[in-house]
């Protein structure tokens, strides 16, 4: 078996969620604006941003939570203040052998304390890791130990990431 231990959650075992574009009005609108700004934003100002009355504004945001537009509240937390002042975004390109357990290797991925973000891509290379890690001996070692020496693995290229500009969460329509 190419990939050992599989991590507890499999993608099999997440609930399906149509990846289909979902009819969005004006107020729809203006909700995911205002949310992608500050997710912390209380229902009646929320409400009045959208000139809509409190419960209307409740039930439309939890209409948008049920149809999978809007995937979930979290906090955004800056990687240096919890001491990872080092982040790479690492390509990988996993063997020809191990293309048809691609899900559970981004899973085993997303595992990890180090990772922030997994992306699947198009082109050469399979995943796009986003981690964040101590210092260069830190991501050094995330590379050795869980990509390089993982037998599915047949590549990888390291980029650092000097600055990241935040854009605009959610663009304007």
């Amino acid at each position: 078996m190419i990939f050992g231990t599989v991590s507890s959650m499999r993608t099999s075992d997440r609930p399906a969620v149509p990846r289909t574009p979902v009819p969005l009005d004006e107020i729809d609108h203006i909700l995911l604006d205002e949310l992608s700004r500050d997710g912390r934003m209380t229902n009646n100002a929320l409400a009045a941003a959208a000139g809509i009355a409190p419960s209307t504004c409740l039930g439309r945001v939890r209409a948008l939570v049920e149809r999978g537009v809007i995937r979930g509240f979290h906090a955004d937390i800056d990687p240096v203040a919890v001491g990872r002042s080092l982040q790479a975004m690492i390509a990988v390109r996993v063997q020809p052998n191990a293309r048809p357990h691609l899900a559970e290797f981004g899973e085993q991925l997303s595992a990890l304390n180090e990772v922030l973000n997994v992306y699947f891509i198009a082109g050469a290379d399979d995943y796009l890791v986003h981690v964040a890690t101590a210092d260069s001996e830190g991501l050094r070692l995330f590379v050795l130990e869980h990509l390089s020496a993982h037998p599915a693995v047949e590549r990888t290229e390291t980029i650092l990431i000097f600055e990241h500009v935040r854009p605009r969460l959610w663009p304007q329509r």
